[in-house]
């Protein structure tokens, strides 16, 4: 396995001191149960959320000294999504290299949105244990850089069109806005959500990759119905 973590170092852009460190990032628990090893990357994951999750709050806090701690973590929210997170770690091939149980491997884990992220958060883990929180810096800053310079305080409502279409039927004294999964398409390991959202006298239509995102995507198209309807009135 050496050769592959020098091809993967390569790709992260960092040279391990301990590369048991990063094995253990790269450990799935199908893997670890399998192969009965005693660690997999859960803790891990939990270490690097809360790395990743200071690392982009302190560059949020510092780029945005005027904005609200409301919007701030509703930006630090959207950059750090599940989502968001998966295609990193396809950007650096990280599903490539991930150890899995043989299940976990004949079910598609390697593209697996949700393992995926959760890698993401283990590796920065891995290079914050083996180099600091510089390192984890230069790490995240590198990966998350063009999205960090695309965010902007006035742009910030396409982050969570929910949120937004909720406050838009509450100001007009409507019932809040309901959704429901249409239709499920695809395999197991590339589903295709279809949800609908009911408000008002509106119904639109979100598809994506996970139900969260499908709902905010059929949000997003009632918000413009409704945006529309009131260019109408006026």
């Amino acid at each position: 396995m050496s050769s592959d973590l020098g091809e993967f170092e390569s790709l992260l852009e960092y040279v391990f001191q301990d590369r048991s460190l990063l094995v253990r990032a790269l450990t799935h628990r199908s893997h670890a149960h399998e192969s009965k090893e005693d660690r997999d990357n859960e803790t891990y994951e939990f270490l690097g959320d809360s790395v990743l999750g200071f690392v982009v709050g302190d560059e949020l806090f510092h780029r945005f000294p005027t904005v609200d701690e409301g919007t701030l973590s509703k930006m630090k929210a959207f950059l750090v999504s599940a989502r968001s997170l998966s295609k990193k770690a396809e950007a650096i091939r990280m599903g490539e290299f991930v150890r899995l149980g043989i299940g976990e491997e004949r079910s598609g884990g390697r593209v697996k949105k949700s393992l995926l992220a959760n890698l993401y958060e283990a590796v920065v883990a891995a290079i914050y244990l083996d180099g600091g929180i510089d390192a984890a810096r230069k790490f995240i800053l590198r990966t998350f850089g063009p999205h960090l310079d695309q965010v902007t305080e006035s742009d910030l409502l396409f982050h969570d069109y929910k949120t937004a279409l909720q406050e838009a039927a509450q100001s007009r004294g409507w019932e809040l806005p309901s959704y429901e999964v249409l239709s499920e398409l695809g395999p197991d390991h590339s589903k295709t959500f279809v949800v609908a959202v009911d408000v008002g006298e509106m119904k639109a239509e979100g598809r994506a990759s996970s139900k969260k995102e499908a709902q905010q995507r059929a949000a997003r198209v009632a918000l413009a119905q409704l945006q529309a309807s009131n260019g109408e009135q006026r």
